[in-house]
């Protein structure tokens, strides 16, 4: 079998998109031939089978000159491919809806949000299937052609460990990962923190957040933060590592106490899965865990109070959750999801 996937970025040092690299590897143990369409192309080491093609995004290419280079690329890959496997973005359904359809291939969706725009509502018709990794991440009220997979977490490089020679002897390490956006409530995280250091007398604490702001708006609220961590003289407590690319992740986690997750996206978030694939405790906010995790690794929405109790229960009676990392194995392994894929585009 062969297939055609159409994604953003193919690019392993990426701090966001980085994990899909391992996917394109993974569809390539299980497939004869994979040719991908990406936006943008960066490093990458791919096997032999692999072709990529890039719309030119890192090279300043116009909009309407990748369009054109999409069509191009369409042409030349659909008469050699069984189906085409979308990655996130509803644009490229659409975009390529037209020249899909003439060759008569299969078209899957992949789609993990909590947003439903026009886009998604429009690729929805136009697709066989939109797989997602829980009710909750995908909201579209027609769920006709919605399955539910589960989230694909590499489980081998996401493992856990013993070994923490990286931090300073009795220190508590937090770890936060993800853009750093609004959405993903870090000002919380800052207020928690200052009830630890300050009302809780734990001077011994590091929390270490991994992620970078993207658009201008999300540069501007990053510079909220700094402000507000100054103003509450927290600088020694909280250290920014910029974007960390995808392969040096598990050590982060590895190496910390707990994870923190303030996320209000409502869909499945992959940081959280990694964590636990670790068997790190993790806490969060998010709604799409209340059913994947204990009441105790669950605290409330924009509730620092609450958060800050919850980190002192888990440092006091949690250290490693095996537990966890058997849930990820169970539901949520890359191995077993790639071969869920494959097989929809069998049926």
């Amino acid at each position: 079998m062969k297939l055609l996937i159409i994604t953003q970025k193919v690019d392993l040092q990426d701090d966001n998109l980085g994990f899909f690299h391992r996917w394109i590897e993974k569809f390539a143990e299980n497939l004869e031939e994979v040719f991908v369409i990406c936006l943008s192309k960066g490093k990458e080491n791919l096997p032999f089978n692999v072709k990529v093609f890039s719309l030119g995004k890192e090279k300043k290419y116009p909009k309407i000159f990748q369009l054109f280079l999409l069509q191009k690329y369409l042409l030349e890959i659909l008469p050699k491919v069984d189906g085409v496997f979308f990655h996130m973005c509803p644009i490229y359904v659409i975009c390529s809806f037209f020249l899909t359809k003439i060759f008569r291939k299969k078209m899957i969706l992949w789609y993990a949000h909590k947003s439903v725009g026009w886009k998604l509502k429009i690729a929805q018709k136009m697709v066989d299937v939109i797989l997602t990794t829980s009710r909750e991440s995908c909201r579209l009220k027609n769920r006709e052609k919605i399955k539910i997979l589960g989230h694909g977490i590499d489980t081998d490089l996401f493992s856990p460990t013993k070994d923490k020679k990286d931090r300073l002897q009795n220190e508590i390490k937090l770890f936060s990962a993800g853009r750093i956006t609004p959405i993903k409530d870090l000002n919380t995280l800052i207020d928690a923190l200052e009830i630890l250091v300050k009302e809780k007398g734990i001077k011994n604490i590091l929390l270490e957040i991994a992620g970078t702001p993207l658009t201008k708006k999300e540069k501007e609220y990053f510079k909220t933060l700094l402000k507000k961590i100054k103003q509450k003289n927290l600088q020694h407590y909280i250290k920014f590592l910029g974007g960390v690319p995808y392969k040096e992740m598990p050590k982060l986690y590895q190496s910390c106490d707990i994870f923190l997750n303030l996320s209000h996206t409502g869909s499945t978030d992959k940081v959280v899965l990694e964590g636990m694939s670790c068997e790190v405790p993790v806490l969060t906010c998010n709604e799409a865990f209340y059913e994947i995790l204990p009441q105790r690794y669950i605290f409330e929405k924009n509730n620092p109070q609450d958060l800050a109790k919850k980190i002192i229960e888990i440092l006091h009676t949690t250290k490693r959750d095996k537990n966890l990392r058997e849930v990820v194995i169970k539901n949520h392994n890359l191995d077993n999801l790639i071969k869920k894929i494959i097989l929809e585009f069998k049926k």
